[in-house]
């Protein structure tokens, strides 16, 4: 399901935005259960949008930050319960998601300017699944 290859258009940017995310922000920040780096995989439903990349995500403290070198712009948050938003920019091109993680794992759903899809997310330490 994963690929190592990254998107050749903004639209695949934008879906790496949904990939993390969420319904409504809280404002208190999710405890630590949920740092680290997260591994988002995006498959497009609705568009013309290329699928099954994976992207780094990094939580600190519920916030969410590229992980990667990519040039992407990644910003959101983390419920305590494990909602999640994310919003996505790179250039002149966005993308924002929802959804939810639990204990090494997350899903939920993307949208960008002319694709959607499902994202599904794990956590990883040392390119190993991290044990809970």
């Amino acid at each position: 399901m994963f690929s190592h290859t990254f998107p050749r258009n903004g639209a695949r940017v934008a879906l790496i935005a949904l990939c993390l995310g969420a319904a409504s922000i809280d404002p208190a920040p999710a405890k630590p259960l949920f740092d680290g780096v997260w591994y988002v995989s995006i498959t497009t439903k609705s568009g013309r949008c290329e699928d099954g990349n994976r992207y780094p995500v990094r939580i600190a403290s519920g916030v969410l930050s590229n992980a990667s070198d990519w040039g992407l712009i990644i910003s959101g948050k983390v419920r305590e319960n494990g909602q999640i938003t994310v919003m996505v920019n790179r250039g002149n091109r966005s993308a924002s998601g929802y959804g939810r993680l639990e204990g090494k794992y997350g899903a939920g759903l993307w949208t960008g300017e002319s694709c959607s899809g499902t994202w599904w997310a794990e956590r990883r330490q040392n390119g190993r699944v991290v044990r809970q």
